[in-house]
């Protein structure tokens, strides 16, 4: 292993994973706390939402499956959910694809600016992390899709058309699933869905985790949670963990998470945490590495818009359940990105608690 090279010396164009090393550089290597242990995948629950289109006896049940998940965990996985497995294929394949294009391609939308629309970049804050992570990865706004997807690579040729159609059928989706979870808090299924629907943010998250020469040195992103209200996910691998937090008494551990063809993964972001006033949590989840290899994942993130706060309703607060956290929005996010080293273990979700 290379010595003396901090992670400067690795910024997009230019990064570890990019040129492929046959070594992990110093600046990769996570502490053993962050390394793989205590996994195993039989407690991740899957549902059959498309029972919520069922009887109300049978959409109570369903509703039932999501609110405990959502306590337990904060994540599930589901299938029946409509999207056909063309879709989801042509969208890996065309991401894949992106990644694969010369680096000049790549480089027209290289940007460490987090508020730009589409930015093309490395680990998380580019040369700026303490410690680097495993990771290339393009992110583009997709909602209102006519209002961004002129901005998206036109290369590999049907990048927008497949992405697109991608991302329209996943955005009805988290409409469905954002109802169901409002229902399970008693606040009925169109609670959000004005706000999500119409103005509501989508960022796609575009991921490549390339071979990586010591998978259980690095990690291809560190433990976090998403400040979305949900982020639907599609892998063609496994590599995905979360953090089980009630297991071995409370002290936890971490679940690996099945990659099986056409499932899609739901994770509760931290603005669902606000809204149900802690009753659901945000789940806390990282990226493990494979040796042989490339994995990619499509990460959907779906929220309120830019400057609409999250905040708890009146109806979820009395005296025993007093107002638990602060109102936040996507662009309290993004500042606290620019400000915070999420690698270091900052999480957004930490800035919004009202301590007793």
């Amino acid at each position: 292993m290379e010595k003396g090279e901090d992670s400067s010396t690795f910024k997009m164009g230019n990064s570890a994973q990019e040129r492929g090393l046959p070594y992990v550089p110093d600046c990769y290597v996570v502490p053993p706390s962050w390394q793989p242990c205590d996994s195993n995948s039989e407690i991740v629950p899957t549902i059959d939402v498309s029972r919520l289109n069922g009887g109300d006896d049978e959409r109570r049940g369903v509703i039932r499956e999501i609110s405990l998940a959502c306590q337990h965990l904060g994540f599930f996985q589901i299938v029946n959910h409509g999207i056909n497995q063309n879709i989801l294929d042509d969208a890996l394949e065309v991401a894949k694809g992106f990644f694969e294009l010369p680096a000049k391609e790549k480089k027209k939308f290289m940007s460490n600016d987090v508020y730009a629309p589409v930015r093309y970049s490395t680990s998380l804050k580019d040369g700026l992390d303490k410690i680097q992570f495993w990771r290339i990865f393009l992110k583009h706004y997709a909602h209102p899709l006519h209002r961004w997807i002129h901005l998206w690579p036109e290369n590999p040729p049907g990048y927008r058309e497949k992405m697109g159609k991608f991302c329209e059928e996943v955005r009805k989706l988290s409409i469905e699933i954002m109802g169901a979870i409002t229902e399970s808090l008693g606040l009925g299924r169109d609670y959000l869905s004005s706000r999500m629907d119409e103005n509501g943010m989508q960022v796609m998250a575009v991921n490549c985790y390339p071979p990586c020469p010591g998978p259980d040195a690095a990690l291809g992103l560190p433990p976090h949670s998403d400040y979305s209200c949900i982020t639907i996910l599609l892998q063609n691998l496994a590599g995905l963990k979360i953090f089980d937090p009630m297991a071995h008494g409370g002290s936890g551990r971490w679940v690996v998470v099945p990659q099986v063809t056409g499932v899609l993964k739901v994770h509760i972001g931290d603005h669902v945490e606000v809204l149900s006033n802690g009753l659901y949590k945000s789940v806390v989840h990282k990226v493990t590495l494979n040796e042989e290899n490339t994995r990619i994942s499509l990460a959907s993130l779906h929220s309120l818009d830019m400057n609409d706060k999250m905040s708890v309703p009146c109806e979820l607060v009395n005296n025993e359940n007093p107002v638990r956290y602060k109102e936040s929005s996507f662009n309290d996010f993004l500042d606290f990105l620019v400000k915070n080293d999420i690698s270091q273990g900052d999480r957004f979700i930490d800035t919004l608690r009202i301590k007793d």
